[in-house]
């Protein structure tokens, strides 16, 4: 059931005194998009009327094609806490629209609806996803561009004086909750100068619409404190990277298919179908949850980031890790994802690829309880560990290779998807970068 009407909103906005209304929407690569509307203009939102022109956004249609309408998500409108001198903003998240009144196949949000609808179709009513996503804060320089200074050189778990972005990370955590947003934890990460901040599991649609508002207000709010917050997952070389790891469950109804109490490890067969199917497809969907050329640079031993296809109950060195909570809490976390991915793709595929291992009853292959980063290669070969992609140029060819993944992005947002990224494959391996001339200058 919605949480608004067509009223509510209407009342809402006269209340509140909201001036301006952003209809919001993502391309292709996750980045957030909106057309700014006056609120004499929002019963023409509210009634599916608002137009854009879908042929200036990556990833959207032609120009011969380029009207698109905006719909509305009622339940997604929020006031923003933070206003300026014109008064109070508001949001709404739109799914895009042709003009025939046809959802658009490569809007993210629809890609993820449609496999929400594969998991309803096969009795599942609640796909839940509890996301933690963590950032870096950077020190503005006195033109407000961002630096390479850190703010703090805290550690894991560390608070003040060593934690020096507590203050501004607090801000953060107010803001969301003022927001609507359920907040469970908030803390220093291994890196200086890095953060995670980690809100309530939600039905995937309502998380990924978080995880893109959680970004927005993060970067808001650390720029009034002097802070350019960033979400690329490895800004810096010799620290640990930015994850974003993803808590995953099905539901029917008010039980959680994943849990079953008479197994050793309290995992129904399910669970175990729906681990194997991730395991399968892990390379095949790492181009979408790790999309940039800098992903690659996290996936790498020694940082904690996952870069081989295992799981485990006891250990943090695999891809999946099974949280000791059961009941209605048991999970799997997928630990690869990073916080650069477009979040409605990447719950898309990373359902996709699970249903896919419940329909096929896929065997999950043993639990790998060692660390593997120290197994050497053919330790890792007679336990049948596998690598993740090394390079974005290797995730888009095991994308191309992977029927299942290439299905749940549909044949629009699959073409434009891999267009863009050998594009950004290309731009990156034909630049000269500074290791090279550090490197080889006066050497050769």
């Amino acid at each position: 059931m919605s949480k608004f009407t067509r009223e509510d909103i209407m009342r809402l906005a006269q209340e509140e005194d909201v001036r301006y209304i952003r209809l919001q929407f993502t391309d292709l690569l996750g980045v957030i998009k909106n057309v700014e509307i006056p609120s004499s203009q929002l019963p023409k939102a509210l009634d599916n009327k608002m137009m854009f022109d879908g042929s200036s956004i990556e990833g959207f249609v032609r120009i011969e094609e380029s009207d698109m309408y905006l719909v509305p998500d009622l339940d997604t409108w929020v006031v923003f806490p933070w206003g300026n001198e014109h008064g109070k903003v508001a949001r709404l998240i739109c799914d895009i629209y042709n003009p025939d009144g046809t959802p658009f196949e490569g809007d993210p949000r629809y890609i993820l609806k449609r496999a929400l609808k594969e998991a309803e179709e096969m009795g599942y009513t609640a796909f839940n996803v509890g996301p933690e996503p963590e950032f870096f804060l950077f020190k503005l320089d006195e033109k407000g561009e961002p630096t390479l200074d850190l703010n703090d050189q805290g550690g894991y778990f560390d608070f003040a004086p060593l934690d020096l972005g507590e203050n501004c990370r607090r801000d953060i955590v107010l803001t969301l909750e003022k927001m609507g947003f359920e907040i469970e934890a908030s803390h220093h990460e291994v890196a200086p100068g890095q953060h995670e901040i980690d809100f309530k599991y939600a039905n995937a649609l309502h998380a990924a619409d978080q995880i893109l508002t959680f970004k927005l207000v993060v970067k808001t709010i650390a720029h009034k404190h002097g802070l350019h917050a960033t979400f690329m997952p490895k800004p810096l070389y010799g620290v640990a990277g930015s994850g974003m790891h993803a808590n995953q469950s099905l539901f029917r109804g008010n039980q959680n298919v994943f849990f079953d109490e008479s197994d050793e490890l309290g995992l129904s067969e399910t669970a175990k179908h729906y681990l194997a199917g991730i395991l399968l497809h892990a390379r095949g969907f790492t181009a979408i949850t790790n999309p940039l050329v800098n992903s690659y640079k996290r996936l790498v031993p020694g940082y904690e980031a996952p870069c081989y296809v295992a799981w485990s109950a006891k250990n943090r060195s695999p891809l999946i890790r099974i949280p000791s909570s059961r009941g209605v809490s048991t999970r799997i976390e997928v630990r690869s994802p990073d916080p650069a991915t477009n979040p409605y793709l990447a719950l898309a595929v990373m359902l996709k690829a699970g249903l896919d291992g419940i329909k096929n009853k896929l065997a999950a292959p043993p639990a790998i309880d060692r660390n593997i980063y120290v197994m050497n290669e053919e330790e890792r070969e007679e336990n049948g560990i596998s690598s993740l992609p090394a390079t974005l140029k290797e995730a888009i060819e095991c994308l191309k290779a992977d029927s299942v993944i290439c299905e749940a992005l549909g044949e629009h947002a699959l073409i434009h998807f891999i267009e863009a990224k050998e594009i950004e494959w290309d731009m990156f391996r034909t630049r000269v970068h500074a290791w090279e001339r550090e490197q080889y200058m006066s050497t050769y």
